[in-house]
Formats: structure tokens, C-alpha cells, sequence
């Protein structure tokens, strides 16, 4: 892992092995502070530094059960690889105007945004709701960038962003956001596919694909 103020590191939220290799990350890079994607401030803010980071502690702590997440066994050794403060992406992020949320995205980047959340969505969506999915997939990016900035400057580098893969591309996730802001910082972006080719990142990484059966049962 080349040095960097930030890493943003992906998954797919369901993948074992993703999460053995973000743990195993954070256990190397040893960072002050890692952000989740999964937990809100007051979540976070309930981890104190002699709480135990197992999942049999953190499950209720967290009433993970109840937060629609993968099993807590997947990310607690993500919590336990290191001693850094553990804190949520998902609290409110103050003003985002400086990320340019309401300039209109290149045409063609759009169509592409657009044809991603219509196939995340299994064709299910309607056309004229396309463009506000797009735009809430921007201001998410945005808010997570905002937020692993706000840790990067209370606690210091290196900060680790733990998300999915597509707030981890490098090419308008959250490393983008973040070069928008702050261009003199240093990130990683490392993304974590199964086998298939997957969104752009400086690091891509493969793992076996999880039988899942069909993801669109649950729209049609």
C-alpha cells in the first residue's frame, strides 16, 4: 500500500472475504481513525476505547440486528483490527456546497449514473426517478467525503474509509469528492470485485462471488 492521508477501502457488503481484507488493512496501515458507512455518529459514540470490539458485544451496542447490514461477525474484526476511534459516515455533514452538488453532471456521465441505478434496481424504477437517485448517490459521496475529512482533521492521518464499492471509484465516489476539496491530500481508493470486471480504483482486488440466487426476485 503506497502512503496516503486517506484510504477508501470497498466491498461488497456481504462478502467474507472483502472483510477479512479490509481487516487485515487496517490491522498494516494502523490508522488513527476508521469511518463506517454502516454506523451513524450515535452509533459510533457508544464504542468506547475499553469497549470490547467483538461481535457478541458490538451486535447489541450497536443494535446491528436492526440495521438491515450484513452480520456483525463480518465487520467486528474490521473494529478490532486496530485501536483507532471508530466513527460513522452516515451523521450529518454540515455544508456541502463547496462539493458543487447542484451543477449539473456531463451528459454522458449522467447517462451512465443513470443506467448504474436502473441496473442496481433490476429495471424496476421508473425513467423520471433516475436522476434523483443519481443525485442522492452524489450527495452521499459528498457527505462521506465530508465526513472522513472532519476525522482526518480531528485525529490525524492516516483515516480509512470502510463503504461499498461505489462510493469507493476513483472516478466520481468519494476520492473524487475528496480531490475537489482538498486536492493536496493523498488517497488510496481500493475496490473489491468477484472476479468480474468492477468499478475503477488505484488498487482492484478479487475474490470467489457469493451465491446470492437471483437479486431480483426481491423487485419483481
Amino acid at each position: 500500500m503506497p502512503p496516503a492521508d486517506i484510504y477508501v477501502i470497498g466491498e461488497i457488503h456481504d462478502n467474507p472475504v472483502h472483510h477479512a481484507v479490509q481487516a487485515n488493512l487496517v490491522a498494516r496501515l494502523d490508522p488513527e481513525a476508521v469511518v463506517f458507512e454502516m454506523l451513524s455518529d450515535e452509533q459510533a459514540a457508544r464504542i468506547e476505547p475499553d469497549t470490547p470490539r467483538d461481535a457478541a458485544t458490538l451486535g447489541p451496542l450497536l443494535d446491528w440486528a436492526e440495521s438491515g447490514w450484513p452480520d456483525i461477525a463480518l465487520y467486528a474484526p474490521i473494529m478490532a483490527a486496530s485501536d483507532a476511534v471508530i466513527l460513522g459516515a452516515a451523521g450529518a455533514a454540515g455544508d456541502l456546497s463547496v462539493y458543487d452538488l447542484d451543477v449539473a453532471l456531463p451528459v454522458e456521465e449522467q447517462a451512465a449514473r443513470e443506467r448504474l441505478q436502473a441496473e442496481a434496481h433490476c429495471g424496476a424504477l421508473p425513467e423520471d426517478m433516475l436522476p434523483d437517485f443519481v443525485a442522492r448517490q452524489r450527495a452521499t459521496d459528498a457527505q462521506f467525503a465530508a465526513r472522513t475529512l472532519a476525522a482526518l482533521d480531528a485525529h490525524g492521518a492516516p483515516v480509512v474509509l470502510i463503504a461499498g464499492n461505489g462510493h469507493a471509484r476513483t472516478d466520481w465516489g468519494v476520492p473524487a469528492a475528496i480531490a475537489r476539496v482538498r486536492p493536496e491530500l493523498g488517497v488510496v481508493a481500493v475496490v473489491q470485485g468477484e472476479g468480474d470486471p468492477t468499478v475503477p480504483g488505484d488498487l482492484v482486488l478479487q475474490a470467489t462471488p457469493q451465491d446470492r440466487g437471483d437479486p431480483c426476485d426481491a423487485f419483481r
